[in-house]
């Protein structure tokens, strides 16, 4: 913990003073934020602008200026993160900056509730639950109210808590939230919101608090209380709030509770990077910040310390035509730097032939892997890369999801493949088995067991049939396989019908894992050997996890993949961003609603701000996995992202001799 609820200051004995040359060591426009003590304040922090710089600064300077430490309170979304910005300010300045409140909302609230919370008949020895605590609490009393007993397309643990904090940290009711994010589920909403409705009885009645209980019991004690609200108002007479673009209203209205007695207030952030709605993120937190303290003095961060001009004229230009924001210009003082490159590639493969080529163009000129990374939207956009990073003997690091062969339904998948071609593969026949319903790990073990001490075939026994009639299926696959001789697409795709009620059956959000059973199969379309294509698709054991894949890599010079999501606040040298066409960016589930395009905008704008020296675009020509659409299998022709077709992007902002049309690669 980061926070000290000492009711004064003790001046540190001997200590010595610094002088610290703000005008050197800031810009005009950090300079005015850093100074600006009284009253609200709403900083816009472009992409690269120096963010986490002014409140380090700040923070020295109201400590500088006599402002108790204990009156401050600095508010982030880790606890490292506010560490680190304290122990800065300490460097810069002098250690009683270690004495100012720092630390995330959840740790600020679980220290307010643990000395004030008796004030809402919060026991002060109450249990935090962790999300797997928090998982089986919610799953215990799903099995209490007996739903999902009979109804395997019940929603499980996960999913269920999931569709519970959003209901709570978006202010919505269960319908709501299962209507834009879980459409599969809204049959289910009145049993869902009865769950949640006795999961929170649940945890009154044990003193149990989950992750999210800690904001909800610290708005109630703030507005439940006058008293209190002042008290604690008073006590923290300087607040600051770091990434407020990602707040959700909960947070925010503890805000402007805590606002009761004073205006002191500083949130910092970029309307332009406010990506995180899935997560419950409120973007008219910051957009509406003016209109809540009416005095607001609005600092706008412009200058850029991470890319070269061209790339910041291509960002500005994207963001220019956001329908709702704050106005800014990104400039920096590397004028010189490479046009951004826009390249259509003929389809993933060639998306990736392109990729592969250039790293070894980039590498060649000194520039390391660990300082090159691919960007995409979907955890699923870099499947194909990734198997051809692999085959090319190309280190790579993957963040936000795991690897695509890693993934349990690809596993699910390549496990049935691998029975085809060797009928004695126990582990294989075990996670096949497991999957159907009636079978356990007992009848499981039975069967492998007469699998291997028979010729490979199921032992169709009638108990086992009776209890599991679903294991026909799988014999009657496996017989349909070893009729005629297939390719390694033809076996995907029948294993892929026999798998799909299976994926619906185990996977709550079978319906974004479906999309890789499509990739799979293209993939396996470059293959004419199954024991070839199978040999490919092991690229770590079966037991290794991606924690320990990156764990194992982490000391090599390794390409980064990610999620857009993922790489937000990070930077590198060279940024590939894949999939650029609409459909993927943005994502065809944005269509008829401004709000989500308006998202998928900022997220394109985030992408692009991660380069500093060389930005690549790029769209396969024709996509493959039209599934992507909602519109079945098939391939479609696809058209270039529409953020690149306002205005005349293309002709004005990029490359004029950038390759436009790259062709299949030959492998």
């Amino acid at each position: 913990m980061l926070f000290w609820l000492t009711e004064k200051t003790e001046k540190i004995p001997g200590q010595k003073i610094k002088n610290i040359d703000y005008e050197g060591e800031l810009n005009p426009a950090q300079l005015e934020a850093v100074r600006s003590i009284d009253g609200p304040h709403l900083v816009i922090a472009g992409a690269g602008s120096g963010k986490t710089r002014i409140l380090v600064y700040r923070v020295a300077y109201l400590v500088e200026q006599g402002i108790k430490p204990d009156k401050i309170l600095l508010l982030t979304f880790t606890r490292k993160a506010a560490g680190e910005m304290l122990s800065r300010s300490s460097l810069i300045l002098d250690d009683r900056c270690q004495n100012v409140s720092g630390g995330t909302f959840h740790s600020f609230a679980n220290m307010i509730l643990r000395r004030y919370g008796r004030h809402i008949n919060l026991p002060a020895n109450f249990t935090i639950l962790d999300a797997s605590d928090a998982q089986n609490a919610v799953n215990l009393v799903r099995a209490d109210l007996g739903f999902g007993k009979i109804d395997r397309r019940f929603p499980k643990k996960k999913a269920l808590l999931n569709i519970i904090s959003k209901s709570v940290n978006k202010a919505e009711d269960i319908t709501q939230v299962t209507d834009a994010e879980y459409p599969h589920f809204l049959e289910y909403s009145a049993e869902i919101n009865k769950i949640k409705d006795n999961y929170i009885k649940y945890k009154q009645k044990n003193a149990l608090l989950d992750y999210d209980d800690l904001l909800v019991y610290l708005k109630n004690l703030l507005s439940e209380n006058n008293g209190m609200r002042k008290k604690l108002s008073a006590r923290f007479r300087y607040i600051m709030v770091d990434e407020y673009q990602d707040t959700n209203k909960l947070q925010a209205e503890i805000i402007y509770l805590l606002l009761c007695e004073h205006d002191n207030i500083m949130v910092v952030g970029d309307d332009s990077q406010s990506i995180y709605s899935f997560r419950g993120a409120n973007f008219r937190n910051i957009i509406d910040f003016p209109k809540v303290f009416k005095n607001t003095r609005i600092i706008t961060l412009e200058e850029n310390y991470r890319s070269v001009q061209p790339i910041l004229d291509l960002t500005n230009k994207v963001i220019a035509h956001s329908s709702e924001k704050f106005e800014k210009n990104l400039f920096t003082k590397k004028k010189r730097g490479s046009l951004p490159v826009y390249i259509d590639a003929e389809d993933e493969n060639s998306q990736s032939g392109y990729i592969v080529q250039k790293l070894l163009e980039l590498t060649a000129k000194g520039v390391s892997l660990s300082e090159i990374a691919v960007l995409f939207r979907a955890g699923w956009h870099s499947n194909d890369l990734e198997i051809e990073l692999t085959r090319q003997n190309i280190p790579f690091l993957k963040y936000g999801g795991q690897r695509f062969v890693e993934a349990a339904h690809v596993k699910d998948l390549i496990s049935h493949m691998r029975i085809a071609q060797n009928r004695f593969d126990e582990i294989s026949w075990r996670r096949a088995l497991l999957l159907i319903r009636g079978v356990g790990q007992k009848t499981a073990e039975r069967i492998v067991q007469g699998v291997i001490s028979g010729k490979g075939d199921i032992p169709l026994a009638d108990n086992i049939l009776k209890k599991a009639p679903e294991i026909n299926r799988l014999n009657n696959l496996l017989k349909s396989i070893d009729k005629r001789l297939h390719s390694p697409a033809q076996i995907v795709q029948t294993v892929s019908k026999y798998y799909e009620p299976l994926l619906k059956e185990n996977y709550d959000d079978f319906h974004k894992r479906a999309i890789d059973l499509d990739s799979l199969a293209r993939i396996a379309a470059r293959y004419t050997s199954l024991e070839e294509f199978l040999v490919d698709m092991a690229l770590e054991p079966p037991e290794k996890s991606i924690i320990d894949a990156s764990r194992r890599q982490s000391r090599k010079d390794s390409l980064v993949l990610s999620t857009v999501h993922s790489a937000k606040g990070l930077e590198w040298h060279s940024v590939f961003v894949i999939y650029v066409a609409d459909g993927h960016i943005p994502a065809y589930q944005a269509f008829g609603n401004d709000d989500s395009m308006e998202e998928e905008r900022r997220l394109f704008y985030v992408a692009m701000t991660r380069a500093k020296e060389n930005l690549y675009l790029l769209r396969p020509v024709m996509d493959r996995s039209a599934r992507s659409y909602a519109i079945g299998s098939g391939s479609v022709f696809t058209r270039v992202s529409r953020f690149l077709e306002e205005g005349n992007i293309l002709e004005d902002y990029i490359d004029p001799d950038s390759s436009r049309f790259i062709e299949d690669f030959a492998h």
